[in-house]
C-alpha cells in the first residue's frame, strides 16, 4: 500500500525534499553563522532530520507504488 496516493502530492514532496529543504537549510546555516543567531546547530539538526524523514517516507512510498504497479 502506497503511503502517498496522489502524483501531485508526491511530486511536490519530492521537490521539497530534494531541492527546497536542502537549499533552505544551507541558506539558514550560512546566514545564522554570519549573524551569530542563537540555536543554529539545534535548528539545522532538526531541519536536516526532518528532511531525512521526509526522504525516507518518499522512498518507501515510491517503492510500494512500483511494486504494486509490477503485479
Amino acid at each position: 500500500m502506497a503511503l502517498i496516493t496522489s502524483s501531485k502530492v508526491y511530486d511536490t514532496l519530492k521537490y521539497t525534499a530534494l531541492i527546497f529543504l536542502p537549499a533552505a537549510i544551507a541558506f539558514y546555516g550560512i546566514v545564522a553563522a554570519a549573524w551569530g543567531l542563537p540555536y543554529t546547530e539545534q535548528i539545522l539538526t532538526t531541519a536536516a532530520g526532518f528532511n531525512a524523514f521526509l526522504g525516507a517516507i518518499l522512498g518507501i512510498s515510491s517503492t510500494s507504488y512500483y511494486k504494486a504497479q509490477s503485479k
